[in-house]
């Protein structure tokens, strides 16, 4: 029998080419489409869709751009009005012990001359106006929840997610049918491990000849320092404490503008320790004792997390599939020496905008020279040079220090080698039993805070009454596996209180999900030991709402 809302037939609206996601590397694709269309005088449609309730509302990085591929986009952004306005005048790299801090000779891929502090999400909105102005359609508050397929089986665009199912199922009140958004191309722009890109990568086989990505995850606050404290255009790296050296971690701390500082804990999700809670270690990071000494007398006012894609170039999947490509986190394009992936995002979408306009032009089902035009690109180049850094810190933090050390000071990223991991991430975690509890301090509500106050400055939003995004694919893994065997890690790595082991009448453990409470991160959908987690989008507009991270 056919659901009521299956009978409503559905709008079904078409274009040239669809981008999923207005991050910068969707945005970039869609502002040089359009700029090849003008200078060839065709006309190209182009309609950019996004989950979140605003342009700028998921996106948050650190974050320390390198304004490489926004000079090809724009020579003239600095007259455009461009927001980086903070540009980066010291660096310092940091191996932390719970008490001292030991000066470290900065890499050359951490040298950030002429590079400029910023906020992400003011970044995208800038990037939505420009491309607005060009004519592209931008629909915010529109989560791609099903990508439909022509009668050949090639991609024909994605259909957005009905708004007013309940959590019974059944349509309420506020019920409307999704729309059909067709096009002759589908760019996934969807950051990391995007619900979508996920469905195609196992339905057209894209990881068949890559390392299994890698992944990170980034947990971040802007305090509001004592002036005294503030240093624009200052930035810090951090190493060692509080993480152990088997694990890959690290900090950012980048002094931005009007007394406000940018703070972060990046883990790598290939950590062993079920006990592990990367949001504790951060609040644990807050502790150090030059840490405390910048942020006392502050205030914290934002919150946020997301996962990386921190595989490099031998995790880089089969970008293109029949009716659409990846570009951005979708393809995993991160440079992780340098702590960057917004130029290298960026770059993608552009490579690809003009691989595009040709397919369009030849009306190819598949854009088969998109990869070969990206190897000819500085980006292949930067990626490959910084190919083996990451995979090195498999055999340890010290190990990883003295091969990238190597690496990029001696070799100079040309090593006759390249270093693979074959393991994914959540293949590592190990059982309780053979994992040592971690003693985290309780929050004092000053330096360190628990996760639902944390979780309150993110601006989250959900609507109460709809099915939950957060889909066990088989509740028994749950109470068979993950509690007993894992001691229940999903309560530990998520760093928004999603999931939560409370116990029946009769004392037994069970799992609760507090969707309302996500911050569309993806940790869980990558690190649960047997996978049985999976990421849906939510109605659209739900989800963080950040503001300038």
């Amino acid at each position: 029998m056919t659901a009521p809302e299956q009978q409503t037939p559905r709008e079904v609206m078409s274009y040239d080419v669809l981008i999923v996601g207005a991050g910068p590397a969707g945005l970039s694709c869609a502002i040089k489409l359009k700029q090849l269309a003008q200078a060839q005088k065709k006309e190209i449609s182009v309609c950019v869709i996004e989950k979140g309730s605003e342009v700028g509302a998921h996106l948050l990085s650190g974050a320390a751009i390198e304004p490489r591929a926004l000079n090809e986009l724009f020579p003239n952004w600095k007259e455009l009005g461009a927001p980086l306005t903070v540009p980066i005048v010291h660096d310092s790299f940091k191996f932390f012990t719970k008490k001292l801090a030991f000066p470290l000779p900065t890499p050359p891929t951490m040298n950030n001359h002429g590079n400029y502090i910023v906020s992400l999400g003011r970044l995208g909105k800038w990037l939505a106006a420009q491309a607005e102005a060009l004519g592209v359609e931008i629909y915010a508050g529109f989560a791609g929840a099903e990508i439909l397929y022509d009668d050949k089986g090639a991609v024909a665009g994605v259909a957005t997610g009905d708004v007013g199912i309940g959590k019974d199922g059944k349509p309420t009140e506020r019920f409307t049918r999704g729309v059909e958004l067709r096009a002759k191309q589908t760019v996934m722009a969807e950051g990391c491990r995007g619900s979508l890109t996920k469905i195609l990568m196992e339905k057209f086989n894209l990881n068949a000849d890559c390392d299994p990505q890698a992944y990170g995850l980034g947990v971040k606050e802007i305090w509001e320092v004592e002036p005294s404290k503030h240093k624009p255009g200052h930035i810090q790296h951090t190493v060692g404490w509080p993480a152990d050296m088997k694990t890959y971690a690290g900090s950012f701390i980048y002094h931005w503008e009007n007394n406000l500082v940018m703070i972060g804990y990046i883990v790598g999700l290939d950590y062993e320790n079920t006990y592990l809670s990367p949001f504790e270690e951060f609040q644990r990071f807050k502790e150090h004792p030059s840490v405390r000494k910048l942020l006392e007398g502050g205030k914290r006012i934002s919150y946020g997390g997301r996962a990386l894609c921190e595989g490099g170039l031998q995790s880089i999947p089969k970008l293109t599939f029949p009716g659409g490509l990846l570009v951005g986190d979708s393809g995993g394009f991160m440079n992780v020496p340098k702590i960057k992936g917004t130029h290298t995002a960026m770059k993608s979408g552009i490579v690809a905008a003009e691989a595009l306009m040709g397919a369009l032009e030849s009306n190819a089902t598949e854009v088969l020279d998109y990869r070969a035009r990206l190897e000819k690109t500085w980006l292949w180049k930067e990626l490959h040079a910084a190919r083996n850094i990451r995979p090195s810190f498999h055999y340890g933090l010290l190990f990883g220090m003295g091969y990238s050390a190597l690496d990029a000071m001696i070799l100079f990223g040309h090593a006759p080698w390249t270093l693979h991991s074959h393991r994914a991430d959540h293949e590592a975690t190990k059982p309780a039993a053979k994992c040592k509890k971690i003693d985290y301090p309780k929050p004092d509500g000053v330096i360190s805070f628990d996760r639902l106050s944390s979780v309150f400055l993110s601006n989250v939003h959900h609507e109460e009454d709809q099915p939950a995004h957060l889909k066990l694919r088989d509740w028994k893994v749950e109470d068979e596996v993950n509690i007993p065997v894992y001691d229940s890690p999903e309560s530990r790595y998520c760093p928004a209180g999603v999931y939560e082991i409370v116990k029946d009448a009769d004392g037994k453990p069970r799992l609760q999900i507090n969707a309302s409470n996500c911050i569309h991160c993806k940790t869980c959908d990558i690190k649960d030991p047997k996978q049985n987690i999976d990421w849906c989008t939510p109605e659209g507009g739900g989800g963080p709402n950040y503001q300038d991270m």
